[in-house]
């Protein structure tokens, strides 16, 4: 695990250096490992779900004032428990020696407007396809609710910026998840579970509406406001009560 953080003369924290990053180390908390070790796990998981190519998705955990994320080019199979990567809800690295994804902004965003406690960002490309196409993925299924609704689509805006942060923001309001135009999707959960499955949920509705509006000369049924609000009152006892 990370060694303590120490401080030499000049100011620099001793050990490894990435990229011309600071090296920020200190002592692991046994929490923080084990949140790290499930979000590397769920980054793994989106490859071989065919959700992220390569290293063009993001995932992230918050841990109290801490958010764990995967770091910027980095293949997910290659990162160990020492790869651990931490900011704080400012933005500050205080954990670690990679430098941050890229997208970190939104993640941040997500952090301080909601109470997330996983973010997971794809660029699969059933969801990616149908943010070039809508301003708003139809409801064509009743999973939308599971989303809290209808699912938007934000603005373009160069990855990694505040722009691209703030167009997410407003369409996520009252989602849990959103698309982003020309680039993939966002989705967010109390566990690094529910962020997945939320995401693996958005992407295949995505599927399903191109795969039905394809058909030539017939239009895809959709669902009513008032046939939403009654899976979603069925939703809140779904499931097993513990």
């Amino acid at each position: 695990m990370a060694e303590a953080l120490r401080n030499t003369d000049d100011g620099h924290q001793g050990g490894r250096q990435d990229s011309g990053r600071r090296d920020v180390r200190r002592d692991v908390r046994q929490d923080e490992a084990r949140l790290w070790a499930e979000l590397v796990a769920t980054a793994r998981r989106t490859v071989a779900d065919g959700l992220v190519v390569g290293t063009s998705g993001n995932v992230s955990a918050r841990v109290g004032d801490l958010v764990l994320v995967t770091p910027s080019g980095v293949p997910y199979d290659r990162l160990t428990p020492d790869d651990i990567t931490g900011v704080d809800l400012t933005g500050r690295q205080v954990l670690g020696t990679l430098v941050p994804t890229s997208e970190l902004p939104m993640h941040l965003a997500v952090y301080r407007t909601t109470d997330a406690r996983a973010v997971v960002h794809t660029h699969a490309v059933h969801a990616t396809a149908v943010s070039t196409l809508v301003s708003e993925l139809p409801p064509v299924h009743y999973m939308t609710v599971a989303l809290g609704g209808p699912v938007r689509v934000a603005p373009y805006a160069t990855y990694g910026t505040a722009e691209l942060a703030e167009h997410m923001l407003r369409a996520l309001a009252g989602r849990s998840g959103c698309l982003l135009r020309n680039h993939g999707t966002i989705t967010y959960g109390a566990t690094l579970d529910q962020a997945y499955d939320r995401t693996a949920q958005l992407e295949w509705m995505c599927r399903l509406w191109l795969t039905a509006s394809s058909v030539p000369g017939l239009t895809p049924s959709l669902l009513t406001e008032a046939q939403l609000a009654e899976v979603g009152e069925r939703l809140k006892g779904y499931g097993q009560r513990r």
